[in-house]
């Protein structure tokens, strides 16, 4: 089972540095808000592995305000990001 851990951290890791490129170098705002959002389910993603792998259910909390944190978040640079664009 550590190797499917092992695994599923590459592959979340790997993920999240693909995501880092997109947050750094996307060519519109709206891109970057997108890879944001992204690189916060990751983190989310990458926080139930590790509750998963130490069977410790103390983190579920941290778990769902961080998602529900990063939701909220990005609907609202996103609309802010919209009014923005009409204007110009």
């Amino acid at each position: 089972m550590n190797i499917v851990f092992a695994v599923v951290l590459g592959m979340l890791g790997l993920a999240g540095a693909l995501t880092l490129v997109r947050l750094l170098l996307g060519p519109d705002t709206l891109d970057r808000i997108a890879a944001l959002d992204a690189f916060v389910v990751l983190l989310v993603a990458t926080t139930a592995v590790y509750v998963a792998f130490y069977e410790d259910g103390s983190n579920i909390p941290l778990l769902a305000a961080v998602a529900l944190l990063g939701f909220v978040g990005s609907v609202a640079a996103m609309r802010l990001a919209e009014r923005r664009e009409r204007h110009r």
